[in-house]
């Protein structure tokens, strides 16, 4: 079955990963014509696809269901966003320095576990993989493209 609740859960991340490109196409397009849009827009464009992109990545995590120590990486990758765009929402905070500079150590700490190689070097999966593995699992066992 094409619609059941599990397939629109595997393909939730990549629409929601769609949904986020178009932001960030607005937020192109307020770089090139700031006049067409409202006062406050930026704030908002600058913010949107950092948080859904926190969000797309974390429900990306979830179909995949990685080992406790991935989800525990991708977390902090999650936090990470949405701490700078918590910054991008509301500049004129009294915490706005302070979101900002969580956002820049976990992004520093991501980057680092990476180049440590933790959590061990796991062959990450696109999201199109992992929609194909499950349709492909009864069809010659294999996710051949």
């Amino acid at each position: 079955m094409k619609n059941s609740p599990r397939s629109i859960a595997r393909t939730l991340p990549l629409r929601l990963g769609q949904l986020t490109l178009v932001s960030v196409l607005l937020l192109i397009v307020w770089n090139l014509y700031p006049r067409a849009f409202p006062a406050r827009a930026h704030e908002v464009l600058g913010a949107l696809p950092l948080a859904l992109i926190a969000v797309t990545y974390l429900l990306y995590q979830a179909v995949r269901r990685p080992p406790p120590a991935e989800l525990l990486k991708a977390m902090v990758l999650a936090a990470a966003f949405l701490l700078w765009a918590a910054n991008q929402f509301w500049p004129q905070a009294s915490s706005a320095t302070l979101w900002n500079d969580l956002a820049i150590a976990l992004f520093v700490i991501d980057v680092f576990l990476v180049v440590a190689g933790w959590p061990g070097t796991v062959r990450q999966q696109s999201i199109r993989e992992t929609c194909r593995g499950s349709t492909d699992a009864g069809v010659g066992g294999g996710v051949d493209g």
